[in-house]
């Protein structure tokens, strides 16, 4: 029997790599190709893979998460991020609870629910994943303008403690309706105040010991640095802090410092993270029944159209008055507000906690990920030169 699973994840794991070409060629982002397939090797597909382990699921989410966060953090130059650093913040927070807001309004009126449960779908959909748009962008030979870039970036690393924070606390107040708001506004400034004092001592204590610790292989200061951000994670959300901020801020202050063999740990978190995210999606395709999604289709589609017309463009526009980007900055910045892996991990939420509209939340936000990656993945490219948000070097290259 193990040698069956073995085989049937090995054949998944090749077929979801190979499939990037169809990324780089037709410029359909990777993350669906993989979502798709593990929907096709699902109980309702060719594969016939029963899957419906929701809590294994999200374990494997989370870890994934984790290390595609730290990868990401590793990876970005903190001299690019900090003149963006106001814009960037100000729209993965107040940009991610207007949309929430605007989002669980539509919802409520949609979906004939309480506007509290169309609120937790508002917050379930905030958050973006821009690292699908840039590994797009890069497989069409495309470079935004450090501006739009950076602040693309850094928003989509540090706006997914503000969806996480709202969709537990939500969740918390439809089983508790007695608690009070300044509770709540208690439990954030606690996530952000904690997570970000995690982030900073694990990656203090991560580089001591790389820079102190002659370990007799290099390979193994990759996987010290793996053990420390796991442990970073559980101990912080243990604590109630933040995890995701704390493995993303050790990730972006370990990148912007000297250590040894730091070229090796860099490499290995960017497979790694590639590994991850195949897993990811892949998983969380196959726990999806594809049948379970049609009852609830056209009103996912309304309200994927709602957030990418609506919503994201008026929590965009709004977060960025007091700053100084051009109408088509902001036009593009609206339409890269990609939904990714973190939504539908989040939608598990309220089906592990037992409540009624559980089902149907998850079933929307898949359906709603799905279209975002589907029609505004697809389009980014020409969005970019649309919005003339390239950098002059690379107009007109093919």
């Amino acid at each position: 029997m193990i040698e069956i699973i073995f085989i049937a994840f090995s054949v998944l794991l090749f077929v979801s790599v190979t499939s990037s070409k169809i990324s780089d060629r037709f410029g359909i982002p990777s993350l669906l190709l993989f979502l798709i397939i593990g929907m096709l090797a699902g109980s309702e597909g060719i594969g016939g893979i029963y899957f419906d382990q929701m809590e294994i699921a999200q374990a494997i989410g989370f870890f994934a998460l984790v290390v595609i966060l730290f990868s990401g953090g590793l990876d970005t130059n903190w001299e690019k991020i900090i003149p963006v650093t106001k814009e960037s913040l100000t729209l993965a927070t107040m940009g991610v609870l207007f949309t929430a807001v605007i989002m669980g309004f539509f919802s409520h009126l949609l979906l004939d629910i309480s506007f509290l449960e169309g609120l937790l779908i508002g917050s379930i959909i905030s958050s973006t994943d821009a690292a699908a748009v840039f590994a797009l962008l890069r497989s069409q030979g495309m470079k935004l303008k450090d501006r739009i870039s950076a602040t693309l970036e850094l928003e989509s690393g540090s706006n997914d403690p503000m969806a996480v924070f709202l969709t537990v606390g939500i969740i918390s107040l439809l089983q508790k309706p007695d608690q009070s708001l300044v509770e709540l506004l208690l439990f954030f400034l606690q996530q952000l105040l904690i997570g970000a004092g995690m982030g900073w001592a694990a990656a203090r204590i991560a580089l001591w010991l790389i820079n102190r610790i002659r370990l007799g292989y290099e390979g193994l200061n990759s996987v010290m640095v793996l053990s420390i951000l796991i442990f970073t994670f559980a101990i912080t959300n243990l604590l109630n802090g933040s995890g995701v901020l704390a493995v993303y801020f050790m990730g972006l202050l370990m990148g912007n410092s000297n250590f040894k063999n730091k070229p090796h740990i860099e490499h290995f978190f960017e497979g790694l993270a590639w590994l991850m995210q195949v897993v990811m999606f892949l998983t969380l395709g196959l726990l999806v029944f594809p049948s379970q999604l049609i009852p609830n289709s056209l009103h996912a589609l309304a309200l994927s159209f709602l957030l990418m017309l609506i919503a994201r463009p008026i929590s965009v526009f709004v977060c960025t008055l007091p700053y100084q980007f051009s109408l088509k900055e902001k036009a593009f910045i609206s339409w890269v507000g990609l939904r990714g892996a973190v939504p539908i991990i989040l939608a598990m939420y309220p089906k592990i906690a037992g409540l009624p509209q559980g089902d149907m939340i998850f079933n929307i936000i898949f359906f709603s990920v799905l279209t975002s990656v589907l029609i505004q993945g697809t389009s980014i490219p020409i969005a970019a030169k649309k919005f003339e948000v390239e950098e002059e070097s690379t107009k007109g290259t093919d």
